[in-house]
């Protein structure tokens, strides 16, 4: 099986702060730092972290040679990664003394991905292939529609949520989602948010994270596999999803179970939110193998 991760990149500009600035409010943060980010990216080096083959496609702007540089230092292919002229997309990121985060978010180049950009690159994969995608790049529909035609797997991080519903979102495979994200996509505001979005789309697995409660993944016709949350003292959160994601599908790949996977996932997850950044924060399969062993 070959992965395609077609996806976003972005130069994250993370500020830490003592709390989320309020409106009307100037306020000096306690650090700066620029990094490497970008659902797309994240994901790409979150499975290729976890031992999976994978390409990354997408499109960087002028500023982009760090993103490229990042993505081929975790040992990801980037023969489908366009550089166009402009700025890329960025983002700016708040931290707050807890941990958490607030994202504004600069498409750039992101925004670029076109028709015959998505044809070209789908032609080097087939059937049995899995794609990866996230709601940051332009062309989505296409992507999809031109991959599920070739027999690819699809895994999508249906996030940014807004948008979305616009999406075929039943030819995908997977669904990674938190529990917001399913109540928004199944249209249930109480009740089992994993019953109402697995009656939504029958077809797929669902991956849902349930923050300090774990994760679940339910629905295709069969029993709910729960994996509970793994301990962490939390820095920033940013790249919690994407690190989860990226292991479970490379252990996937790698043919192991879903309880397997689940437990890779949750035990990268823990440890990616323990550090600073978004790429830079997400582990190895040596450091998760050795914290698992513990």
């Amino acid at each position: 099986m070959k992965i395609l991760s077609f996806g976003s990149l972005n130069l994250d500009y993370i500020y830490k702060m003592p709390y989320f600035i309020r409106p009307g409010e100037t306020l000096a943060c306690l650090s700066r730092e620029v990094a490497c980010g970008g659902k797309g990216l994240n994901q790409s080096i979150a499975l290729a972290s976890g031992g999976a083959d994978v390409w990354h496609a997408g499109c960087i702007g002028e500023d982009g040679a760090p993103l490229s540089a990042m993505l081929q230092s975790a040992g990801v292919r980037t023969d489908y990664l366009r550089q166009l002229p402009g700025p890329g997309g960025h983002t700016v990121i708040q931290i707050n003394a807890e941990g958490e985060n607030c994202i504004i978010l600069y498409p750039g180049s992101n925004a670029k991905v076109d028709e015959a950009q998505a044809e070209e690159t789908l032609s080097h994969f087939g059937e049995g292939d899995l794609l990866v995608l996230q709601n940051e790049i332009s062309c989505l529909e296409t992507i999809m529609r031109l991959a599920k035609a070739r027999g690819m797997k699809i895994a999508m991080n249906p996030s940014p949520i807004a948008g979305t519903e616009k999406l075929p979102l039943e030819l995908c495979d997977w669904l990674f989602v938190n529990e917001a994200e399913a109540r928004t996509l199944s249209g249930a505001a109480d009740g089992d948010a994993v019953e109402a979005i697995t009656r939504r789309f029958p077809q797929a697995r669902i991956i849902v994270t349930l923050g300090s409660k774990g994760a679940v993944a339910a629905g295709a016709g069969r029993p709910r596999c729960f994996q509970s949350a793994i301990p962490a003292k939390a820095v920033d959160t940013t790249a919690a999803g994407d690190t989860f994601e990226g292991f479970f599908l490379s252990r996937i790949a790698a043919g192991a179970a879903e309880e397997e996977a689940l437990l890779y996932a949750a035990q990268a997850a823990s440890i990616a939110v323990s550090r600073m950044g978004a790429a830079p924060s997400i582990p190895k399969l040596s450091e998760v193998q050795e914290a698992l062993s513990r």
